[in-house]
């Protein structure tokens, strides 16, 4: 099974991806592990990554598409993978489906969490209250929602038209998302 999770800030992406992963036996692959991976073992590709990050800038797609191109490479997805945080871009989207061409599959589904905004900023409110991250403040856990919905809606759009868009209500208790999520999976052919 080879997929893409997404949805906004505080949906429960990182989570869902935990128990997705273990259901199906594949790889939870986000971008932000890989990133800190590569930098952490002094890769070409985190040594590279470290330059933009230190200096604040964005790392490029081309150094983000390597790396996502060496992770999904690796033995443990060869039997497919969950992709949390990736593709962000049309660019990406393009690239991830050369990554794929090129392993014989093809992408089976992008469950798209879909959630209540005004819920998610209470629920990232309280996350920040509790861990103590003085700088999510609803302002900005609010901007953040909107960046996600401009740079992301043309993603979904691009999904849908090839028909692999599955929506699930992100709210409620982990577990019944959970249960909502395998339902809507298990009834997908892989590829």
């Amino acid at each position: 099974m080879r997929l893409i999770i997404m949805g906004p800030p505080g949906a429960g992406k990182g989570t869902q991806a935990k128990y997705i992963a273990e259901h199906f036996e594949i790889p939870a692959i986000s971008t932000g592990d890989i990133f800190r991976a590569n930098v952490s073992q002094g890769t070409e590709l985190g040594i590279e990554a470290q330059r933009y990050m230190d200096s604040g800038e964005y790392v490029p797609d081309t150094v983000t598409n390597r790396m996502v191109r060496n992770r999904i490479g690796e033995a443990d997805a060869g039997n497919g993978f969950l992709l949390d945080g990736y593709p962000r871009t049309l660019a990406q989207v393009e690239e991830l489906d050369d990554m794929i061409k090129d392993t014989g599959h093809a992408l089976d589904a992008v469950v798209v969490l879909t959630v209540d905004q005004d819920e998610v900023v209470d629920r990232l409110l309280q996350r920040a209250e509790t861990e103590g991250r003085a700088d999510d403040t609803a302002d900005v856990i609010r901007r953040r929602q909107e960046i996600y919905a401009e740079e992301t809606a043309p993603l979904i759009e691009v999904y849908r038209g090839r028909d692999l868009i599955i929506e699930v209500d992100g709210l409620g208790e982990i577990d019944e998302v959970t249960q909502r999520i395998f339902a809507a999976l298990d009834v997908v052919p892989q590829s």
